[in-house]
């Protein structure tokens, strides 16, 4: 996996439901490396920082591989990287074969998969319409949230080398179905609670499905 684009944003102010608010979802390429820091990338814009930002969401990575699936189903945006508000955008990542748990060596950074990116309304005002939140969610390549274990400089064309993959199965697109099914599979629910990796928090929003 190869780091393609470095994004950040800037402070974007949008009406919502009647109300003025700001996102810093818009991100776009920078010539500069990315510091990261165990709560945050240094010069990125988080304005919630109750949903962004922080230990397990320390940084937002998205595969360049699905952006011509979405260029072709929104031909009209004015596309380029950091389009999804990923921090990095990477060539040759894929969700379904990348564990929760599993740490990588990222620049001069040490970082561990921590969860997938739930989609919110805020995405939907990057697009234009709401309609990307569904599709998004169908889409089932959500891009990763990473902890950072050791902080440092990431910078275009640094390689995402594994050091350690996690013991434990479950994948970063298992996590995210898990999400979404009303059904929650016994067996998955179980490897997905016995993940170490996995915050605590989320946990203990799916222990009231277990038996």
């Amino acid at each position: 996996m190869k780091v393609i684009s470095t994004n950040l944003g800037e402070p974007t102010t949008f009406e919502w439901n009647g109300a003025t608010e700001q996102t810093g979802i818009f991100k776009y390429p920078t010539r500069a490396s990315l510091t990261l820091t165990v709560n945050d990338v240094q010069d990125d814009t988080i304005i919630d920082r109750v949903h962004h930002g922080g230990t397990n969401k320390a940084c937002y990575l998205f595969s360049s591989d699905y952006y011509g699936y979405w260029k072709a189903k929104y031909p009209h945006l004015e596309w380029d990287w950091g389009m999804f508000g990923e921090n990095l955008t990477m060539q040759g990542m894929d969700e379904s074969q990348m564990r929760v748990g599993n740490t990588y060596r990222l620049g001069t950074a040490l970082v561990q998969l921590s969860q997938p990116r739930e989609p919110c309304y805020k995405l939907g005002i990057r697009f234009g319409t709401q309609s990307i939140l569904k599709q998004f969610v169908e889409h089932g390549h959500p891009g990763t949230y990473v902890k950072v274990l050791e902080p440092g400089q990431v910078t275009k064309d640094d390689v995402m080398q594994l050091v350690e993959e996690s013991t434990n199965p479950l994948t970063v697109q298992q996590f995210y179905n898990l999400m979404f099914l009303k059904e929650k599979p016994l067996e998955l629910l179980q490897t997905f609670m016995e993940n170490p990796a996995v915050p605590q928090y989320k946990k203990d929003r799916y222990k009231k499905y277990l038996p």
